[in-house]
């Protein structure tokens, strides 16, 4: 049993405690203030220096290593997360001559950590979302000099595009000469070189098609559920903010209550 604390023990203690949580307070609201003035948008001076930084766009702080920003171009409402590197050339300050290299389109959503190393030509269409830790590049390094080490090998350029509307899941590898048609899903971890159908999931390592759909025949192999809701009420919920999220939120336990349910008459059965 603790002995029992006299009157300024007490009181020391409780200052103690108010001291540590003012300063608790103090260090988030001034790393909340540092982000959100860290940032890079079309506001900031930061803009100048890309070929294109469009409206709404926005890119993290802490940002990754940037550099090569007159040949870099980020559409209108691109959303950047936190510590994405995003390069074109080797080194900043080299000429890379008339054209963007690296095209990042509209309404995109990078996530936290990927990394986009352009050379030659890397595009990136509308409406693409990564998840964390994606790595793009159009250059490798060749291996065909048996007495040279790899690394200082000439490097090999193949431009990469990725289409309109595609997912590309955490950790996954977008490797030189990749072609992604639109809406192409590519799973997490995936190592992804050569070209792609529209409409396609890939995963694996290399990829390969896992599914893809048909005019005729549809999704192949078929999918395992109907959609929990059609596209246009995903649009709908979409506009109504964090009231549609919780009805999203709300289908998606119901959804897997009844999911659960049916594998538990299953294996009662």
């Amino acid at each position: 049993m603790s002995p029992k604390r006299s009157l300024p023990q007490v009181l020391a203690a409780r200052a103690r405690l108010r001291a540590r949580q003012g300063v608790h307070t103090a260090v988030h609201r001034t790393w909340t203030w540092v982000q959100r003035h860290g940032e890079i948008t079309p506001h900031t001076p930061g803009r100048r220096r890309f070929a294109y930084l469009g409206e709404g766009a926005c890119i993290g702080f802490p940002v990754g290593s940037i550099y090569g920003e007159p040949w870099i171009s980020i559409g209108d409402h691109t959303l950047v997360g936190t510590h994405v590197t995003i390069s074109a050339g080797f080194v900043p300050g080299l000429d890379l001559g008339p054209d963007v290299v690296v095209r990042i389109g509209a309404s995109c959503s990078l996530g936290r950590g990927t990394h986009i190393v352009g050379h030659q030509s890397i595009e990136i269409g509308d409406d693409v979302f990564t998840g964390p830790n994606v790595y793009i590049t159009d250059q490798n390094h060749t291996y065909g000099d048996l007495h040279t080490p790899i690394g200082r090998q000439w490097p090999e350029n193949n431009p990469v595009v990725i289409g309109d509307g595609c997912w590309i899941g955490t950790g996954a590898i977008i490797l030189p000469g990749t072609r992604l048609g639109r809406n192409v899903a590519v799973a997490g971890g995936a190592v992804v070189r050569g070209e792609f159908p529209d409409h396609a999931v890939i995963g694996g390592v290399p990829a390969k098609i896992l599914r893809s759909h048909d005019k005729e025949n549809g999704w192949q192999p078929p999918l395992r559920s109907d959609p929990l809701m059609s596209l246009d009420e995903l649009a709908a919920l979409s506009v109504d903010g964090l009231e549609g999220l919780q009805v999203l939120q709300d289908k998606l336990r119901e959804e897997n209550e009844a999911r659960t349910q049916n594998v538990l008459r299953e294996e009662a059965g």
